[in-house]
């Protein structure tokens, strides 16, 4: 984690430092190698949110480009269940950074309890998820912020049927490419690509404290 709390303060790792946890309350201590990013472990070795991954540059590059205040935000559901967002804005609004594999499951599990949310997927995990969008005869054409019909075979096929906006990170040229799900009163239901600058998308999403992809008629 990047956060812990302090002296009733949430304070990122330090060599030496000690913290609670933001979410269950219990010790943590900080991970200052030169291997990995700092950040904060439970002592016990006991991970208190099952949806938690280890974090990578890449989650922490995304997490900094919001507000401090946003990152690492307990969101409970009225049952008292509880998790960790990776940024939750002011609005309540869900944006979660996956690397790591993720079973259909949980997805849709983590998809039902923030609701209000998009992804942003890590494309460069595996090599053959880059190439398949690469190599995908006019994938430069994408390169300007509009939306289009979605060609789903340049995409991870484990992702398409997410209820909820994914924007996949290629890490080319600082474009995201995204699919998303809409109704157009004319074509039906049906998955939209969306690409946009990256900063584009920080940009709406810190000033307004959420997205919202918009209807759109597609040629």
């Amino acid at each position: 984690m990047k956060y812990a709390y302090s002296q009733n303060e949430r304070v990122e790792a330090t060599p030496k430092a000690q913290g609670i946890c933001i979410c269950c309350g219990s010790e943590m201590i900080a991970k200052c190698g030169n291997q990995k990013i700092w950040h904060w472990a439970h002592k016990n070795r006991r991970q208190c949110d099952t949806w938690w991954e280890n974090e990578t540059e890449w989650h922490r590059n995304w997490k900094d480009k919001f507000p401090k205040e946003w990152q690492e935000v307990v969101h409970f559901s009225d049952d008292g269940e509880k998790h960790i967002a990776d940024v939750k804005t002011r609005n309540g609004f869900v944006i979660e950074f996956q690397h790591s594999a993720i079973s259909p499951s949980e997805m849709a599990s983590r998809e039902q309890f923030y609701t209000n949310m998009i992804w942003i997927v890590d494309g460069t995990r595996l090599l053959k998820d880059l190439q398949r969008f690469t190599s995908f005869e006019h994938w430069q054409s994408y390169q300007s912020n509009r939306y289009d019909h979605a060609n789903l075979r340049a995409l991870p096929k484990r992702w398409i049927n997410s209820s909820v906006p994914v924007f996949f990170d290629f890490g080319i040229d600082d474009w995201l490419y995204g699919l998303i799900h809409q109704y157009d009163p004319e074509a039906g239901n049906g998955p939209v690509s969306v690409t946009m600058k990256i900063d584009y998308l920080v940009h709406a999403i810190t000033n307004s404290g959420a997205w919202q992809a918009q209807r759109v008629k597609l040629k």
